[in-house]
């Protein structure tokens, strides 16, 4: 995704990665094909490096034009990690954590900035095993982000208790996550509206699809580069573009929520 940013636009693009030597191999193997990235060390887990990436950017640049929320985590399926400690896990770095990211970046996003948060259609599909209360609640335009964090904080309790199910929850930790994270976009693209509607910000949740990387495994049918198209595409809207905002964006395409 880096490599497609820098291709597209002549900008500072920074690679913000919580190991350094991953973080260190990526920004080498993108100087081989003579682009320049920066590396910024962040941990998402780590609220005091978040609040130190966000003083950084402020200081050096103002502010942040762009802020892909590429971080996630998913167990394989043939893990056995009880699932209780699988969800408590999974929704801290993906929702937890992220919305953490959010809450410190999104006052530094200059104007025109774009927000893209990387989700997934898992979380769709997981949204339609959930009760018919709590999909009413996740589609609802008046759910606050206190409510929402409120829900996948009962997800994670109720896990420990194994009454997740009775509670109206699928056996989806993953997809659960980016049930959140798509909601959480929702929620920020509307406050975005009312509390900056002059700055012409676009903030939106995208999946990449099902692409080769570490976390998905080698027979995913996209390639790394296949899959930033969308990311891509939502984080370089033009100067101007009104839509989408606060949509979840899968292909190009505006997907059904």
């Amino acid at each position: 995704m880096l490599r497609e940013l820098m291709l597209y636009l002549l900008i500072i693009v920074q690679c913000c990665c919580h190991r350094r030597g991953r973080g260190q191999e990526a920004v080498k193997s993108l100087n081989s094909e003579e682009l320049k990235p920066m590396f910024h060390q962040l941990d998402i887990n780590d609220l005091n490096s978040i609040t130190a990436a966000a003083a950084f950017f402020k200081d050096k640049y103002g502010g942040v034009d762009v802020l892909v929320n590429n971080a996630g985590i998913a167990f394989k399926v043939a893990d056995t990690t009880p699932f209780d400690v699988q969800a408590e896990v999974t929704l801290k770095t993906n929702i937890f954590a992220t919305r953490d990211m959010l809450t410190h970046f999104m006052p530094i996003i200059k104007a025109g900035g774009r927000v893209v948060n990387v989700s997934s259609v898992v979380g769709s599909r997981t949204l339609n095993k959930c009760s018919a209360a709590l999909q009413q609640r996740f589609r609802s335009e008046d759910i606050t982000e206190e409510e929402l964090m409120g829900l996948m904080q009962q997800f994670v309790d109720l896990t420990k208790k194994n009454q997740h199910k009775q509670g109206g929850w699928p056996e989806a930790a993953y997809g659960v996550s980016k049930t959140g994270l798509t909601t959480l976009s929702m929620i920020l693209a509307r406050r975005l509206s009312r509390e900056r509607p002059n700055d012409g910000i676009l903030l939106n949740a995208c999946c990449p699809g099902w692409v080769r990387t570490d976390m998905a495994g080698d027979k995913a049918p996209k390639s790394p580069d296949e899959g930033a198209i969308t990311p891509v595409y939502l984080a370089l809207l033009p100067p101007g573009a009104t839509e989408p905002h606060g949509k979840f964006v899968s292909e190009k395409e505006v997907q059904p929520w």
